[in-house]
């Protein structure tokens, strides 16, 4: 019980490490997803079936899909170009969760548990769309490369004339 009180310590004086923690494992996921629907473009294809789109439509979301769920994630475990790496998955989320998702909820709990762990996703990639990179990321070492200035610890403060 003692070890407690340091780890939430720790937790609130490094909240952006935390973030980052859930930034990569994030971006781990959607890779991993994106790997799943370029191994498995069947299902990905069922699923789109069930929009009604054009012939040529499933093909294109097809390709967006699996390369921006592979690329973004890549750039969202790094942490490089997060903000826009997050921007770019969020058509794919809200398509998936209202024109996928949605209107199978009263059928079963198997896709209402997809649509949650839809949505959460959705939160996250907004969050990381605002909220953009934390210290564990190459922005954040880009950054501070060429602005050294704005992460100094003991900034000098000019004295009143």
């Amino acid at each position: 019980m003692k070890d407690i009180y340091p780890t939430n310590h720790w937790i609130k004086t490094h909240g952006d490490m935390v973030l980052d923690l859930v930034r990569i494992y994030l971006g781990a996921g959607l890779i991993l997803k994106g790997l799943y629907f370029m191994r498995h473009y069947d299902y990905l294809l069922d699923l789109l079936d069930t929009l009604g789109s054009t012939w040529f439509a499933p093909a294109n979301l097809i390709h967006y899909v699996v390369l921006a769920h592979i690329c973004g994630g890549l750039c969202l475990m790094v942490g490089l170009f997060t903000r826009s790496a997050a921007v770019l998955q969020l058509p794919i989320l809200v398509g998936a969760l209202f024109y996928i998702h949605v209107p199978q909820l009263l059928t079963s709990v198997e896709a209402r548990q997809s649509a949650e762990f839809e949505g959460l996703v959705l939160f996250l990639l907004a969050l990381f769309s605002v909220y953009g990179a934390g210290r564990l990321s190459v922005d954040y070492a880009c950054s501070k490369k060429e602005h050294p200035d704005l992460f100094e610890t003991n900034p000098v403060t000019p004295r009143p004339v």
